[in-house]
């Protein structure tokens, strides 16, 4: 995989209550990805962007909301794609540092 398709696999961290406890018990981190990618691309570019070694993945599309406008029309929230990434034991990602 070339170096750009790497970049944009990964569109950025999902931070919300629920990955930083699957963080702190579970070695899992919660990744908003792109929603083409496939499993294997975003081992891969999580791999190679981290220098981590990937346990296990598991990857979900999110449903868009639907949202009332002022206007009162309807619109609805785009789809996206999120990857649970568990990491081999004593690895974690610092995204302070990190990219």
């Amino acid at each position: 995989m070339n170096q750009a398709r790497l970049y944009s696999v990964i569109v950025g961290p999902h931070i919300s209550e629920k990955a930083a406890i699957m963080a702190e018990k579970r070695n899992q981190i919660a990744f908003r990805v792109a929603n083409d990618a496939t499993k294997p691309e975003i081992r891969e570019a999580i791999e190679k962007l981290f220098n981590v070694t990937v346990e296990d993945l598991q990857v979900l599309n999110v449903k868009g909301k639907t949202k009332r406008t002022s206007r009162g029309k309807i619109r609805q929230k785009s789809n996206w794609k999120k990857a649970y990434v568990k990491l081999a034991q004593g690895q974690e990602i610092d995204f302070a540092t990190a990219v």
